[in-house]
C-alpha cells in the first residue's frame, strides 16, 4: 500500500526509519504484502506512524516512526515481518537502503514561523 497521507506522530524526540528502494519488475504478490505489513506495524508497541511514496520507475521511500529504538529492533525481528524481508530480498527490491535516524525536531506549515 501506498500511504496517502502525513503521519500523526508524538512531539519529539522519537525514531525514523527511512527505506529507500528500488523495486524488481512485476508485482510477485508484493502490494498484497505491503497492505500485510502495514497492518502488522500498526499493532506493533512503539509504531507511531508511516508515510510511503513510489515513482513510476519503482523507486520508492517509505519512512515509519517508533518511539524507541527498542520498538524498531522488535519490528525487525517480528516473525512475519522476517518472512516479507526475505521474500523482499528474493523477488520485490534489486536494491534497497535503511537509515535509522532520531528525530529531535519536527514542525509543519501551521507551526513553523517564517
Amino acid at each position: 500500500m501506498i500511504s496517502s497521507h502525513f503521519a500523526k506522530t508524538l512531539a519529539p524526540s522519537y525514531y525514523a526509519v527511512v527505506f529507500t528502494s528500488r523495486r524488481t519488475a512485476g508485482d510477485h504478490g508484493y502490494d498484497k504484502m505491503a497492505d500485510i505489513m502495514e497492518e502488522l506495524a500498526k499493532e506493533q508497541p512503539g509504531f507511531l506512524g508511516i508515510e510511503s511514496v513510489k515513482n513510476n520507475d519503482g523507486f520508492g521511500i517509505t519512512v515509519s516512526y517508533w518511539e524507541s529504538e527498542e520498538s524498531i529492533r522488535e519490528w525487525k525481528a517480528q516473525l512475519e515481518h522476517q518472512i516479507a524481508q526475505k521474500q523482499g530480498r528474493k523477488l520485490w527490491y534489486e536494491h534497497y537502503e535503511i537509515r535509522i535516524a532520531r528525530v529531535e525536531r519536527a514542525y509543519n506549515m501551521q507551526t513553523s514561523s517564517l
